[in-house]
C-alpha cells in the first residue's frame, strides 16, 4: 500500500550572501506510517570547498539537533516533545542559519525508511 510522504533536503549555507549551498541531509515525514526521520552526512572537504572557514562541528551539532527532533528525544529540545506533524513543520520552516531546509517535496511510498535512504543517496550522495 502506497502512502503519501513529504520531505525536505537540508542544506548547509555557509554564506547566505553568495547563495551557495551543499546538501547535507534529508528529512522525511509520512503521517500514515507515523514516521519522521533524518539521514545526514557532513563531508568536511565538500563544505570547506564552499567556505574554508566554516565550522563543520557547528553544522554537525545542528544536524544532531534535527536528529533529536525527529527521534523525539532530549537532543531536540522542547520541540522534540511535540506531535510528529508539528516537529516536521518546525524542521521545514525557513531559517536564516547555516543549516536551512529546501522546498517541501512529496511522493508515495510503501516503505518510508527505504524511501529516505533512496532520497539521501540521490540528493546528498
Amino acid at each position: 500500500m502506497s502512502m503519501p510522504y513529504q520531505y525536505v533536503v537540508l542544506r548547509c549555507v555557509p554564506r547566505v550572501d553568495r547563495e551557495e549551498f551543499v546538501n547535507v541531509g534529508v528529512v522525511l515525514y509520512c503521517q500514515a506510517a507515523e514516521f519522521l526521520d533524518v539521514t545526514w552526512h557532513c563531508d568536511a572537504d565538500r563544505l570547506h570547498a564552499v567556505d574554508p572557514s566554516l565550522d563543520v562541528d557547528r553544522v554537525c551539532d545542528a544536524l544532531t539537533f534535527v536528529d533529536g527532533v525527529c527521534a523525539g528525544d532530549g537532543r531536540g529540545g522542547d520541540v522534540a516533545g511535540q506531535p510528529l506533524s508539528q516537529r516536521f513543520g518546525f524542521l521545514k520552516a525557513p531559517k536564516s542559519t547555516v543549516l536551512q531546509p529546501g522546498p517541501v517535496h512529496g511522493g508515495l511510498t510503501a516503505d518510508p525508511a527505504r524511501e529516505l535512504d533512496h532520497l539521501f543517496t540521490r540528493l546528498v550522495g
